[in-house]
């Protein structure tokens, strides 16, 4: 990859290269959004990431919602050969990482100071707070970065005199001493000038094995190599606790990833959420889904802890919302997360059964909802009853998004156990299936490898999805939620569905 930096204080240059991750099956709504919000070029995917290049600075940056984390890309490439490679020529290749293209990293730290510089400008910070190398972060973000990085800190600091010792020992082992002295030299004459420009630099390596490597070798064993090299060739002094810099590596059977992670908290920890419900990510790609415009009439039946109106409020603030559950408590802590997010006006909160809802017949513009599953919750045959009544206050013409588990998608499914693709974990979409439904116009050779997420993306579930009364399912995605797959449906109400109300529970007042 070749980046060209900016020059001190100059926007970030229209090379600039970032990659996200993404929840699986998230990657088609995070390559529309860096379109959309960032006017992003070159956007690809790889399986759990999506790369593109924007000139967008970190305000711009700070605003994607279907990402998990943002990363300035530093390398890409093939994956390391592992089956026949001795443990000495394995560490022989990942030091090439760094020492057979350091003007790479040295561009990729450029572009970096430059976007952090251009932050601190534009946020005018005192000048011995727009240090490019120390960021200022909020008490909050702080916080949430120890907490993210405490285990892995004390796990890395148990290993670290050991590992530098084995990885010594294991390159002397293996005749590689004959190639590290020309490196050495190399180092002393042609990095004189990055260690004077960057000796003040400290960093830390976050690495991630999976696949053949992580059979072989541990993610510390790896992120030593890494740091061994970078101290060599560039003079940087490591940093556990308090770096100036981190350099991310993630290592597959699909691709080898070096990037610098451009915030210190995930994107996906949202500062306005006080209480976590469902994955922030998954509420905002719902939402999303949904087409929300301004003075629409937008209703979560289940709201829970009202993570999708949250969401959706946030992102789309001009719009009437309404949440409902039956749960008090739920309720409770909805309203907590909209006050502690300056959202309580913005959204009505009713005590109310989705089955009884009480609203007028095609009274709302929109429904988004989490469809409750899971050994709490054994909805049964219910989720018709649900999707009926969704369906009686649903104008003609409005849209229902709904994050569904397997079994619901079989119960919608006239209670037959469906063989289609959806239920099967080891199907496979082609290439060209997935190109039409993402619209894709850039590939990557890696990329032909596609991720499970974007399988059931689309057009092979909807031709196996039956109408249901008025409503007909028009986009399908399958989509992560850790531990458990689920799918979010969208539905459009496409005539009367001549349903009336056959009962009305007792509306609350909002908590």
């Amino acid at each position: 990859m070749a980046l060209v930096p900016s020059g001190p204080g100059a926007a970030p240059a229209p090379g600039a290269r970032f990659f996200c991750t993404a929840g699986r099956g998230l990657e088609p709504f995070l390559m529309r959004e860096v379109r959309a919000r960032l006017g992003a070029t070159q956007v690809e995917y790889l399986s759990g990431k999506v790369f593109f290049t924007t000139c967008s600075d970190l305000s711009m940056l700070k605003k994607l919602k279907s990402a998990e984390r943002l990363f300035l890309l530093i390398k890409k490439q093939f994956p390391l050969t592992v089956s026949s490679a001795s443990k000495g020529k394995i560490f022989n290749e990942i030091q090439k990482l760094i020492n057979d293209d350091p003007e790479s990293w040295l561009n990729a730290i450029s572009i970096w100071k430059n976007l952090l510089e251009l932050d601190a400008k534009k946020e005018k910070f005192p000048q011995k707070d727009a240090n490019p190398l120390k960021r200022k972060v909020g008490e909050n973000d702080i916080i949430v970065a120890k907490k993210l990085k405490t285990g892995q800190m004390k796990e890395m600091e148990s290993t670290e005199c050991q590992l530098e010792k084995e990885v010594e020992e294991t390159l002397e082992q293996e005749d590689f001493i004959t190639e590290r002295e020309p490196f050495q030299e190399e180092f002393q004459n042609d990095g004189a000038e990055a260690v004077n420009t960057q000796n003040d630099l400290t960093f830390r390596v976050s690495c991630r094995c999976s696949g053949a490597i992580a059979k072989t070798f541990t993610a510390q064993e790896m992120g030593r190599v890494i740091g061994i090299a970078l101290m060599k060739q560039f003079g940087w002094k490591a940093d556990l606790r308090t770096p100036s810099i981190e350099i991310f590596i993630h290592l597959n059977d699909i691709y080898s990833v070096v990037g610098i992670p451009v915030f210190r908290v995930p994107l996906a920890s949202r500062a306005y959420i006080k209480t976590a419900g469902l994955r922030s990510t998954i509420a905002w790609a719902m939402a999303s889904l949904a087409e929300i415009k301004a003075g629409a009439l937008v209703l979560d039946p289940m709201c829970g802890l009202g993570t999708i109106l949250l969401e959706a409020a946030k992102e789309w603030p001009d719009v009437n919302y309404v949440g409902a559950d039956v749960s008090n408590s739920q309720l409770l802590g909805a309203c907590d997360n909209l006050r502690a997010a300056g959202l309580k006006d913005k959204v009505e909160l009713l005590k109310a059964s989705v089955i009884e809802l009480p609203l007028p017949s095609e009274s709302i513009d929109i429904i988004i909802s989490d469809i409750p599953f899971g050994k709490k919750f054994k909805l049964g045959k219910d989720i018709k009853s649900i999707l009926q009544e969704m369906e009686r206050v649903l104008r003609v013409g409005g849209t229902i998004v709904l994050l569904l588990s397997e079994d619901h998608y079989r119960r919608l499914k006239d209670g037959k156990e469906s063989s289609s693709p959806l239920n099967s974990k080891d199907s496979r979409t082609d290439e060209s299936g997935i190109e039409k439904c993402l619209n894709l116009k850039e590939k990557t050779a890696i990329s032909e490898t596609v991720s499970s997420s974007l399988e059931a993306s689309n057009q092979g579930c909807l031709d196996k999805m039956p109408p249901f009364g008025s409503l007909v399912s028009v986009e399908c995605y399958r989509v992560s939620l850790g531990k458990t797959d689920a799918f979010i449906h969208k539905y459009k109400k496409v005539h009367s569905s001549g349903l009336q109300h056959t009962g009305c529970a007792k509306a609350g007042s909002s908590p």
